[in-house]
């Protein structure tokens, strides 16, 4: 009889087929071409949830804190983003951004906006006055904008299955409905169906990040609280509502962009989102509850401290969940006219994957952190998909694999 055959060792194991973890997977073989590795994926195929649920907007890099991670991996992400998408020939269009100020009390807001902006050197970035507004986009109304030409739109799903047909070319393994259960230090993946053994591990998990890390000795703070981003849909009349994206000015003390505009890649315009917190990781129907997640958020101080602070804007968010003439009215702020009449039956939502710390912070940059050959994604909620092959880089470069 032969001798059994020996378990394959990966060189490297990525956890995680959303548009982050296949980056990753690609990165790896772009650097080490050859090298064996394995995706493993708890879901039936790629961008099944922050990937495949988003608003598909390729981020410019506007709001993030200069020197943050978001701010330095957006501008390079978005820029990557774009050339492998006209490499690929997915259909993507630089359609166009403004940020409106709604008066004159959100100038000083917007200002700061600018200057972050320009301390990220986000392509093309430029103030402009009401008349222009209206010249950009003519249904909206603001007394001045930041006008963002490189912001786009994309199908993120159309992009990871593109990834995923380019890297099982190349001979990655992809392992779908295999749930990752824990990750020692050695590199040894304990899943579902078994074991996998790899030199290194990156964890890509999204809204399971917080936990898949504990499971692997990490310590608990932070964890992923979800919010749920609920959509609606314009009906299809003539020209559409607006050309390209236009947003209100946000509030500063929330990691959230408010309810805004977006034409997509398809031509349909969304209105949305708002920020729910939730009961289920998964909760697409604001009604799902899973007992284990609805239990993580509760038992974390962390939510009860966000909660406090910030309960005004819960009621709020809760208000306008509940009612979709608030939801226009949210909108028809700054492109007055829109009314409930406008609005078309569809409707769809995400769910984001929000760091929140023991000590009530929501967590507003990526976080990655390290436990012996594994490097974690423990935050990567927006702009994680536009800055996704910027990502897969700083995080090959963490667990240390270079061009040989």
């Amino acid at each position: 009889m032969p001798a059994p055959t020996s378990p394959t060792t990966y060189d490297v194991a990525v956890v995680g087929a959303g548009i982050v973890g296949l980056a990753v997977a690609r990165e790896v073989l772009r650097r080490r071409p050859g090298a064996r590795v394995v995706v493993v994926e708890q879901e039936p195929d790629v961008a099944a949830h922050q990937t495949g649920h988003n608003s598909g907007v390729v981020h410019g890099g506007i709001y993030y804190q200069p020197g943050s991670l978001k701010a330095r991996l957006c501008v390079e992400g978005a820029r990557l983003m774009y050339d492998y998408c006209a490499e690929q020939g997915i259909a993507h269009e630089r359609s166009g951004k403004l940020i409106v100020a709604r008066h004159a009390g959100e100038i000083g807001r917007l200002e700061e906006l600018h200057r972050r902006g320009l301390a990220n050197q986000v392509p093309g970035l430029r103030r402009i006055d009401a008349a222009r507004i209206a010249e950009i986009e003519p249904r909206a109304v603001g007394v001045a904008a930041l006008h963002a030409p490189n912001t786009g739109v994309v199908d993120y799903a159309a992009v990871s299955r593109a990834l995923r047909r380019e890297l099982e070319a190349q001979g990655v393994v992809l392992r779908f409905e295999e749930r990752v259960l824990a990750i020692d230090p050695t590199g040894g993946l304990t899943t579902t169906r078994g074991r996998v053994r790899a030199r290194r591990v990156i964890a890509c998990a999204g809204l399971w990040a917080d936990r898949l890390a504990r499971a692997a000795g990490a310590g608990a703070d932070p964890r992923i609280v979800p919010f749920r981003g609920g959509y609606l849909t314009l009906r299809h009349q003539g020209e559409p509502w607006v050309r390209g994206m236009v947003y209100p000015v946000p509030d500063p003390t929330l990691p959230f962009l408010g309810v805004h505009l977006t034409r997509h890649i398809d031509g349909a315009v969304s209105l949305g989102p708002t920020a729910l917190l939730v009961a289920a990781r998964d909760a697409y129907r604001v009604g799902r509850v899973r007992g284990r997640d609805l239990w993580e958020t509760l038992s974390w101080p962390g939510t009860w401290r966000v909660a406090w602070r910030h309960w005004r804007a819960g009621m709020g968010e809760l208000a306008t969940a509940l009612s979709r003439r608030r939801f226009v009215a949210m909108a028809a702020e700054y492109t007055p006219g829109l009314t409930v009449a406008d609005l078309a039956p569809a409707a769809h939502a995400g769910v984001r994957a929000q760091a929140v710390g023991r000590d009530g912070a929501l967590v507003d940059d990526f976080v990655i952190s390290q436990a012996g050959v594994t490097s974690f994604v423990r935050n990567a909620p927006s702009p994680a998909a536009t800055s996704s092959f910027a990502l897969a880089r700083e995080l090959v470069d963490r667990v240390g694999i270079t061009g040989r």
